[in-house]
């Protein structure tokens, strides 16, 4: 009896336990901040007119990601283009048409995947009536160039100096693999573009000025063109004054010594590295002094200095220097060298007497990387 007394009241005072507590509080639901849609805006704006045809869509979005761009006239026909790596633009593949309307449509994405279209229609410019400023990309498109080839750009006249970075922004180059470069300007008239290194073989590139409109000074620039170029094997070329020799590298070693006769005292060859500009088979020479027809011409710089057959020298190379500034070799050389080059092989001269002038030529790489580099 007195055990289950016991347990009875122990039963008692567990039922009157639960019986006290009754059922748990309930908890307050948790806030949940509502999600943020993007925050898109787009240029140029709805109702602009007079829009140069270089113009790009400007795209700047907060709490969210572009999605699509999609760009078409007034006939709907869609313009073709690609964001720029920072996603600050969206550039057409081409220039735009004149005197032409156009539709935008940009969509972004926020937060839980909402997404976000806006539009804007604006019509371009009329063909301006300036001066034009006249281009040359200097490639030829699938064509095949030496390790050492600078994507150059040459103008008719000087750029003004506050109209260059907005034509630097119009240039485009594109390698694969990819090779990260500067462009440096040498004087008004040439802008070029370099890695820190010479290119891989083999890469791929397409480089664009996309300048056609693009207000210069008090003019406007005349073209957009593409050109797309591999690079080939590697081939150097070391000119030296002091021995009066020419070495010939493939993939870093040599595979010809070559005999020179540089530049006399009067008319000395500039010391400096530049490239193989042009391969002419024959070219004429036109000074004031003389005119001559000239063998396996190889174009050094814009004053005239080339790697050429001289066999009227050929007494004197690797002895003295007898040229007006020319790099003399054989027939017999000339012939090896001109078969084996591409434009854009790199051409380092060595030990003369006048430094090479910045510019006189594709001279991208006579500069060091630090102050090629510098604005």
């Amino acid at each position: 009896m007195h055990t289950r007394t016991t347990v009875a009241a122990l039963v008692l005072v567990a039922t009157g336990l639960t019986a006290c507590h009754g059922d748990p509080p309930k908890r307050a639901a948790k806030y949940v901040p509502p999600l943020k849609p993007a925050a898109l805006s787009i240029t140029p704006a709805a109702g602009d007119a007079a829009v140069p045809v270089s113009a790009e869509i400007g795209t700047s979005v907060t709490d969210g990601r572009i999605t699509a761009v999609e760009l078409a006239d007034a006939a709907g026909r869609p313009v073709p283009g690609a964001a720029r790596a920072d996603g600050s633009s969206w550039v057409p593949a081409a220039a735009l048409q004149y005197d032409t309307s156009y539709t935008a449509k940009v969509t972004a994405v926020g937060e839980g995947d909402k997404t976000v279209t806006r539009e804007t229609t604006f019509h371009t410019a009329a063909k301006p009536a300036g001066a034009v400023v006249t281009s040359d990309l200097m490639l030829t498109n699938g064509g095949t160039y030496g390790v050492g080839m600078p994507i150059v750009v040459e103008f008719g006249t000087d750029v003004p100096e506050q109209s260059r970075a907005a034509v630097e922004r119009r240039l485009f180059v594109t390698s694969d693999p990819p090779q990260p470069g500067v462009w440096h300007w040498f004087g008004g008239r040439q802008v070029m573009f370099r890695p820190e290194h010479y290119w891989q073989p083999g890469t791929k590139i397409t480089a664009r000025k996309a300048l056609n409109g693009v207000p210069i000074g008090n003019g406007h620039a005349d073209e957009d063109f593409t050109a797309s170029i591999t690079i080939g094997r590697k081939l150097t070329i070391d000119i030296d004054n002091s021995t009066k020799t020419m070495q010939v590298y493939r993939d870093d070693a040599v595979v010809r010594t070559v005999p020179v006769s540089l530049g006399k005292a009067s008319t000395p060859t500039s010391s400096g590295t530049t490239v193989i500009m042009s391969r002419e088979p024959s070219a004429v020479f036109r000074t004031p002094e003389y005119t001559a027809t000239v063998q396996y011409a190889m174009r050094l710089t814009w004053g005239g200095q080339y790697i050429h057959a001289a066999p009227w020298s050929v007494g004197d190379q690797g002895r003295r220097n007898v040229s007006h500034g020319c790099t003399n070799v054989s027939t017999d050389n000339a012939r090896w060298l001109y078969e084996q080059v591409l434009v854009g092989d790199p051409v380092t001269t060595r030990n003369t007497e006048v430094k090479l002038d910045p510019g006189d030529g594709w001279t991208a790489w006579d500069l060091s990387w630090a102050d090629y580099t510098k604005a």
